[in-house]
């Protein structure tokens, strides 16, 4: 629990008793953590990998309001003032979380001036992302787009470190993964990517696509 930042100075009697309210629970890669017919009624401190929050509209199209990194807190945030119950979580990666019940929240996060005050910075800055991300839905084109979620998931854990003479990163995704990320067709996404590694900026493999030139994707990202 002390690798999360948000508990990050807290004295070990305090961590213990975070710990003893906060039971571990492992995700495989591409399960659902809640769905909207399963609304979560807990909150999760995410450990260890990646966790997408999207939504679906009636037409089944998917809109991904969220990718989630190590450190941060999800689920029931009726008691923060934000609405999750239309929401589903996927784990992107195999995903450690912590589990805590809302009585426990109260009790133990809430309360405190400190954890509070870094839980309500994480949900302003969650906001800020998904108004970026829904301006980049209207506003940019496909190809940006994709740029756009290759560099979000970059802040995610790779697979290995970069060899020290290159900034390489390799990303385990699909490019089926990344079309429910990006927002639209498993084609579009294979096409943008085909032209992306025909640039050289990326370098295509089976399950992974790894990053050779991340300042040329910024600049495709718009």
């Amino acid at each position: 629990m002390s690798e999360v930042d948000v508990f990050r100075d807290l004295d070990e009697a305090e961590m213990t008793a975070i710990a003893n309210a906060a039971p571990i629970r492992t995700y495989a890669a591409g399960e659902l953590l809640y769905t909207p017919q399963e609304p979560c009624q807990v909150l999760f401190i995410l450990k260890h990998g990646r966790v997408r929050i999207f939504r679906i509209s009636s037409k089944g199209r998917a809109l991904t309001c969220a990718i989630l990194t190590p450190g941060t807190v999800f689920g029931e945030m009726l008691l923060l003032g934000q609405r999750m119950y239309d929401d589903f979580a996927e784990a992107l990666d195999d995903v450690t979380v912590c589990v805590m019940h809302r009585t426990d929240v109260d009790r133990l996060l809430l309360s405190d001036a400190r954890i509070a005050t870094r839980i309500a910075e994480i949900l302003g800055r969650r906001l800020a992302d998904l108004e970026q991300r829904l301006s980049d839905s209207v506003f940019k084109s496909i190809r940006q787009r994709v740029a756009t979620t290759l560099l979000t998931l970059t802040a995610g854990p790779a697979i290995g470190p970069p060899a020290a003479d290159a900034p390489e990163r390799q990303l385990a995704v699909t490019h089926d993964q990344l079309a429910a990320l990006v927002g639209t067709a498993r084609e579009s996404v294979t096409k943008v990517l085909d032209h992306f590694a025909d640039l050289g900026v990326i370098r295509l493999e089976r399950g992974h696509i790894t990053l050779l030139d991340p300042d040329r994707l910024r600049d495709e990202a718009g």
